[in-house]
């Protein structure tokens, strides 16, 4: 696990969150000035955080036009987009994640948290890819396009350590519970989920996992029908330490929400379920049966 330290001493315990759902295009510009004005009420709001889906920067099928269009990050349009609006508003962005070019001829799907100068303070690839066989579906194939990642990021900001994931890493619970065991306060899911798991997994594995480790869960999503042809389920989330939904944006329309987060709480839930101090190593034994 990599750690990018930004100094989280004297943690501030209230956090005001601006949290986006969108319905992304295929090219840059569009969703850019869709986070320009989400970026600016945010900054209006009085807002510390802006977070974005999976994909904000673009969502795009077609891999020879996406090729044409993906850099490296240095170059990247969307995510020098986010460095500017970030500085110009005084204001932290978590882009979400966005496509950005791999060593090996395929993408990574690639996160930043970005600070209220306009620095990137972070930046997490997905480890996870989303290679399932839902039937009466094609297989996702997400590996044929994407790169995985081999680090996971944990980053200390003014409101305590924040846990970076995109979506698919969902299904994986140790690697919130490594972000917890660290006191991580946050943790990110910005995702573009499918019709069929959004209806079926969203929900209760987001609960599940602010409830396992007592730490919120910010999961902003993708919505509608793109012009690529996909379809996803919205409902983005902010999930409490306790395990209350605070925030679910419906799965119709593209939006915004601001909420206001008491970071004490984490505290208050870890002393009244203290789970990550009951925890015991143990050896697995496997009895098999006799012929």
């Amino acid at each position: 696990m990599t750690e990018n330290r930004t100094g989280g001493i004297g943690m501030q315990q209230n956090l005001r969150l601006c949290i986006a759902q969108m319905t992304s295009t295929n090219q840059h510009a569009g969703n850019i000035a869709f986070v320009e004005d989400a970026v600016r009420h945010a900054a209006a709001q009085g807002c510390d955080l802006m977070a974005l889906p999976e994909a904000a920067g673009m969502v795009n099928r077609d891999r020879d036009d996406a090729r044409r269009q993906i850099t490296e990050e240095a170059d990247d349009p969307f995510i020098n987009a986010c460095k500017r609006l970030a500085a110009e508003h005084g204001i932290w962005i978590q882009t979400g994640s966005t496509p950005i070019a791999s060593g090996d001829g395929r993408f990574l799907n690639h996160a930043n948290l970005i600070d209220a100068s306009g620095t990137s303070v972070a930046s997490y690839d997905k480890i996870h890819l989303f290679d399932v066989f839902l039937e009466g579906r094609p297989a996702t194939g997400e590996s044929s396009r994407y790169a995985p990642g081999a680090e996971a990021v944990l980053v200390d900001t003014p409101w305590g350590p924040w846990g970076l994931t995109i979506c698919y890493d969902l299904r994986f619970p140790h690697l919130y519970r490594d972000f917890a065991r660290r006191d991580a306060t946050v943790m990110f899911v910005p995702s573009a989920f499918t019709i069929p798991t959004g209806e079926a997994h969203w929900e209760v594995l987001l609960r599940a996992r602010a409830i396992e480790n007592g730490a919120f869960v910010v999961a902003a999503a993708q919505v509608g029908n793109h012009d690529d042809g996909r379809q996803t389920w919205g409902h983005s989330l902010v999930v409490d330490p306790w395990g209350k939904v605070m925030v679910d944006m419906g799965g119709t329309d593209p939006g915004l929400e601001v909420i206001d987060l008491d970071l004490g709480q984490v505290r208050r839930t870890r002393d009244q379920i203290p789970s990550l101090r009951n925890q015991r190593d143990y050896k697995l034994q496997h009895i098999t049966g006799s012929n």
